[in-house]
């Protein structure tokens, strides 16, 4: 059990952890754009899954990463698109819409890659790329400037939104609907535009994120490979707070609780496999409880709107 606590090992799991926390950032944060808008996307896990698999079949067949990363983008914006017609168009209840958007994705994922792959293969994704002098400063070097692209791209998201978020008048809007609807629309601010570009702009973040498990984590796509991601994805949401650097150290917290478990794993230290892979689910059920309690959700989250009401 020693071994686990060694500086080289120590270094390894918060390495792991950076990576890890890619698809949570990138899937959260689009999940949190969605949130303060008003619309809760249980779809997201299916979304990845989708986009996991678009990523890899353009990389597979092209050997473009970047086409790739577009693919994942593009296939994630329509599902965002079919999401919006549903819950904000159509006013259906968004929780049932969503899970019927994530067992869509699942089960379509699924479909294509038996009907166009058939076994699993694996392409050449992102590699790690040290940044110069930065990579070289002793243990957060190792840890913090020796990632991939979309890693990188990532943890640049999360000032960004914050900016976007906070700084613009998009950001303005968005949080105007998610709070009060009615006054944002009495301002002139057209509550079911907003709630569509969010929407969408979300579930391309979502379909980014599992493009960066099949190209730039794993290499390979199977099936149902995102295990649960999108959800602990969607509960990292209410973790944060609705706050892109609340999001950043939940993403963190998980990642690093599941880079622990599969590093448990590698050592083959004495603990059993099914606890360790169990841990990032029971935190995130800890987590809900907590952050539930402590923080205010928006307040029109979840309620449809219709202009007269």
């Amino acid at each position: 059990m020693n071994e686990l606590f060694t500086l080289g090992v120590l270094i390894g799991i918060a390495h792991s952890g950076v990576r890890l926390a890619t698809p949570y950032l990138f899937a959260a944060l689009g999940e949190m754009f969605g949130q303060r808008s008003g619309v809760l996307n249980l779809g997201v896990d299916g979304i990845m899954l989708m986009g996991a698999f678009a990523g890899f079949y353009t990389v597979f067949n092209t050997g473009n990463l970047w086409l790739g990363v577009a693919a994942a983008l593009g296939v994630g914006a329509l599902m965002g698109l079919l999401m919006a017609v549903v819950s904000v168009t159509m006013q259906a209840e968004q929780g049932i819409s969503g899970i019927g958007l994530y067992l869509f994705g699942m089960g379509m994922s699924s479909l294509l890659f038996k009907m166009l792959i058939g076994s699993v293969e694996s392409v050449s994704g992102f590699r790690a790329v040290a940044i110069p002098v930065l990579s070289r400063i002793p243990v957060i070097g190792e840890v913090f400037f020796d990632q991939n692209i979309l890693t990188y791209l990532a943890f640049l998201m999360v000032p960004l939104s914050w900016f976007v978020l906070n700084k613009t008048t998009f950001g303005l809007k968005i949080r105007a609907v998610g709070q009060n609807p009615e006054a944002a629309d009495s301002l002139g601010v057209s509550v079911n535009r907003v709630r569509y570009a969010t929407t969408i702009l979300g579930s391309a973040m979502a379909g980014l994120a599992g493009a960066s498990m099949s190209i730039g984590l794993l290499n390979v796509f199977q099936e149902n490979m995102t295990n649960g991601l999108g959800f602990i994805a969607v509960a990292l949401v209410y973790f944060g707070g609705w706050r892109p650097y609340g999001i950043l150290g939940g993403a963190l917290l998980f990642s690093t609780v599941s880079a622990f478990q599969l590093w448990i794993q590698v050592l083959g230290l004495p603990i059993a496999s099914d606890i360790a892979v169990m841990l990032p689910y029971v935190l995130t059920i800890v987590a809900l409880a907590v952050a539930v309690r402590q923080i205010q959700q928006p307040a029109a989250l979840t309620k449809p709107y219709e202009r007269g009401e």
